[in-house]
């Protein structure tokens, strides 16, 4: 992509997405995504009323008088975007591909981050860890994420969802909320590490998909290619038994896919490319304030 196209593309995703996430999403975001809890602010004298179990005792005895230690509501996070950069996400047969809504997706929660005072860093990952963008505040940050989003080519194109929650776990210490963002086209089971991720961390997974990866079309003779793989195959969708092999397929994923979420404790939500993300993370945060 030449440089003024490229540029273009970050403001008109910038423009859209910022205005998603102050218009639309500014409460809910900060409803669904709340802090860490009480964070130890300060001490100061004791004043009538106050919770004795609040007391300084150290500070107490040092200055001969009762001290009590003041909390605050812990709000800043730290939000990482967990990006599947696999070929399976450059198809899309309707409106865009699957990257390109991905893309909007993780820009409206980058936004939805900064506006609520949150640090933003992102791994881009396929079968293998692509790039790690650590966490920071600001729109120049914002403004280089996206156009990583945008221009990033990966090594592979494979994909291994466990590898990304793995890293995850082991390259963010404290407590951060991490959106994984991916179509899940995955031979391997990811559950394990998903889980432990999610004992750290507050993961949610966003699912982005074609319609024509949950069903076939009825036009007789079709070349596929395993965007992944490279292999190729020639499929009859005239047939109704291949488009209904392929739609059970499709169901048995997407219920593996599902009981993997649920017995992670994962909160989870599926877009398709044709259909609009803003009502499906709106539900999401919705479900989760």
């Amino acid at each position: 992509m030449e440089t003024s196209e490229l540029l273009k593309r970050v403001r008109q995703i910038e423009i859209k997405t910022k205005g998603l996430s102050n218009n639309i999403f500014a409460g809910e975001y900060h409803s669904a995504f709340k802090g860490r809890g009480m964070a130890f602010a300060e001490v100061r004298e004791y004043q009538y009323g106050d919770d004795i179990r609040d007391i300084e005792w150290n500070v107490t005895a040092r200055f001969n008088k009762p001290f009590v230690k003041v909390f605050e509501e812990e709000r800043e996070l730290t939000v990482m975007l967990c990006v599947d950069v696999s070929g399976s996400l450059e198809f899309g047969s309707v409106v865009q591909t699957k990257r390109r809504m991905q893309t909007e997706i993780a820009a409206t929660l980058a936004f939805s981050a900064i506006q609520n005072n949150d640090k933003i860093g992102v791994i881009f990952f396929s079968d293998r860890i692509e790039k790690f963008i650590p966490p920071k505040k600001g729109r120049k940050h914002i403004l280089y994420i996206i156009r990583e989003l945008l221009e990033f080519k990966p090594e592979s194109n494979r994909t291994d969802v466990g590898c990304a929650v793995e890293y995850l776990t082991s390259v963010i210490k404290r407590r951060c909320t991490a959106f994984l963002l991916s179509d899940f086209i995955d031979g391997k089971d990811f559950r394990q590490p998903l889980t432990i991720a999610n004992r750290k961390h507050d993961v949610v997974a966003v699912q982005v998909y074609d319609r024509r990866t949950a069903e076939l079309p009825d036009v007789g003779l079709m070349q596929i290619r395993d965007a992944e793989t490279g292999e190729e195959l020639l499929v009859d969708t005239s047939s109704k038994k291949v488009r209904n092999q392929h739609a059970a397929w499709w169901r048995g994923q997407q219920n593996r896919l599902r009981e993997t979420f649920t017995r992670s404790g994962v909160d989870n939500v599926s877009v398709r490319t044709d259909h609009d993300y803003v009502t499906a993370l709106m539900g999401l945060f919705k479900q989760r304030s």
